[in-house]
């Protein structure tokens, strides 16, 4: 097991940092005793602005210019809240979380604010910490989360369930996002813009093709549909397609596993990004089979084990 998946095996709480009150203001000049050493890490310090350069896996994507100088004058006035989280990278630092308050804090001309220095040693553990913390703050639109999701499975091979843990979601929350992902582009962007709401997204993934969900989308901007109104017409029209109906998951049969299969099972894992089963009978003949999520994932699979 590699050192990131140890710490982030520890939950939320060690992924997180607890805000401070909303009341607190924290300086925005240095002093002495926090002024960075440039060698300790997990410790607050005051760092340069112009020494932070941006989160290649940062994954917000949005940032209005208008709220961004909103934040730049409360800053101005009020002082920062909530530090930034970086670590340290190269003679500098790279952010992980916190873009909007180090782009609003250059719009503002502050040169030293406040940050978190935290050891992070792999990109991996870099685009979890900024997902986690980015959605425990609600800061991220819909389709920023499930291209976060979809980046740990398809990069790193996390299992939905894996990343449902870490995230603190169910997964099928996590699934539920990615299969967003299937969406005409027209209406990923007005999901972005919030013209339509997630509920209107998942309603739109089951009609029956693009045609359909565009038209309905048009419908939902144009008529202000509501989510329950969406869901009642898309069934209509999915009942009217003749798709025939997802078959009930039958029960697996109880499986035969050994601590020897067990650990091949996990050596397996990541090389999938999904969970696998390896059982034996008594005469040495077995199954391997790996888990899909839906249609896009099952896809996914089948290239790899082509090729």
């Amino acid at each position: 097991m590699t050192k990131s998946k140890k710490v982030l095996g520890k939950g939320l709480g060690a992924l997180i940092r607890p805000e401070p009150e909303a009341e607190e203001e924290i300086s925005l000049e240095p002093t002495p005793e926090t002024q960075d050493d440039g060698v300790s890490v997990e410790i607050m310090a005051h760092v340069a602005v112009e020494k932070i350069s941006a989160n290649p896996y940062q994954p917000r994507q949005d940032f209005d210019p208008q709220e961004l100088r909103e934040l730049a004058q409360s800053i101005t006035e009020n002082g920062l809240v909530q530090p930034v989280t970086v670590r340290r990278w190269k003679d500098g630092f790279q952010l992980i979380s916190g873009e909007r308050r180090v782009r609003a804090c250059r719009e503002a001309g502050i040169s030293h604010i406040p940050a978190y220095i935290r050891q992070v040693e792999t990109d991996e553990e870099m685009l979890e910490l900024a997902l986690v913390e980015n959605i425990q703050r609600t800061t991220l639109n819909p389709v920023e989360i499930a291209h976060s999701y979809q980046q740990l499975v398809e990069t790193y091979g996390h299992a939905p369930e894996d990343i449902a843990k870490r995230v603190g979601k169910d997964r099928s929350t996590v699934v539920n996002f990615i299969r967003l992902l299937k969406l005409p582009k027209k209406i990923l962007t007005s999901l972005q813009k919030g013209e339509i709401s997630t509920g209107h997204a998942r309603a739109l993934i089951t009609l029956p093709d693009e045609r359909a969900q565009l038209h309905m989308w048009q419908r939902i901007v144009r008529d202000g549909l509501s989510v329950r109104k969406t869901e009642e017409l898309a069934n209509s029209i999915y009942r009217r397609s003749g798709t025939p109906e997802p078959a009930k998951k039958k029960k697996s049969p109880p499986r035969s596993s050994t601590p020897h299969l067990e650990e091949l099972s996990e050596k397996l894992k990541p090389v999938y990004g999904t969970r696998v089963h390896i059982t034996a009978g008594k005469d040495g003949r077995g199954t391997i089979s790996l888990e899909f999520y839906n249609d896009e994932d099952l896809e996914r699979l089948l290239e790899l084990l082509l090729k």
